[in-house]
């Protein structure tokens, strides 16, 4: 992997997995190096030297700054990645960190209900380049962002309006999780087991269902979509 584009993965645990962006960025021959801010390491000055990043999800709130210094790390840091016009892609709390970054306000569903399982996204007029069609995706999240401002919307949902948009040229924002593989998954529903008694979660057995049945055009739709945002670093060298 010597000279391989370097991509900076950010994860909020230590046990946490990037599952299908592993795959599917090793087999574009990506070496991957991992950070993880809620351990308390640092984060790179901008993203010199790296191909872009991504920004995974965890169980903690986009507002909880105040509290956890790896999320205020991951604020303070943003603009700078940002800046360096690389690739971008934050996924659910990475989508809300950029969108607070971006002066958007994160907040819960106004009904307390969360979207656990296999929910709809559907492209907007702007984003059907990204989405040719609707597609079912996994989510696992209470809370939701505004759209930034100056950002493009590019796929909306029934329960949160606002699911994927792009700032800039090179930066994107899923509220989804396009990584859950089935290990993945499997992993969710027994750690996260008390969160499917929320409002509006779907059972064990139903995401085990929708899985079976809507993952193989996830992973079609993940993977054209990372030809797309990686071609944004293309373009600029």
């Amino acid at each position: 992997m010597d000279g391989a584009p370097r991509l900076l993965l950010v994860m909020q645990a230590p046990d946490a997995s990037p599952g299908r962006c592993r795959r599917l960025l090793r087999q574009r021959g990506h070496q991957l190096e991992y950070c993880y801010p809620q351990a308390g390491q640092p984060l790179p000055a901008g993203l010199d030297g790296y191909a872009g990043a991504v920004v995974f999800g965890g169980p903690m709130s986009a507002n909880d700054d105040g509290a956890l210094p790896g999320i205020r790390a991951q604020l303070d840091w943003i603009p700078q990645a940002l800046a360096s016009g690389r690739p971008f892609l934050g996924i659910c709390l990475g989508a809300q960190l950029l969108a607070r970054a971006l002066g958007a306000t994160v907040k819960p569903h106004p009904q307390g209900l969360a979207e656990i399982g296999y929910f709809g996204v559907r492209p907007t007029p702007a984003g059907h380049a990204v989405f040719d069609a609707p597609l079912q995706v996994y989510h696992w999240h209470r809370e939701g962002f505004e759209l930034p401002a100056g950002a493009e919307l590019l796929a909306s949902g029934e329960r949160f309006p606002h699911q994927a948009y792009r700032y800039g040229a090179n930066a994107v924002g899923l509220q989804f999780h396009p990584e859950v593989n089935q290990r993945i998954l499997e992993a969710w529903l027994v750690e996260g087991a008390a969160e499917l008694t929320a409002p509006g979660a779907q059972s064990a057995a139903e995401q085990r269902d929708r899985h079976a049945r809507d993952d193989a055009a996830l992973d079609r739709w993940f993977d054209g979509f990372l030809n797309g945002w990686l071609s944004a670093d293309a373009n600029r060298r």
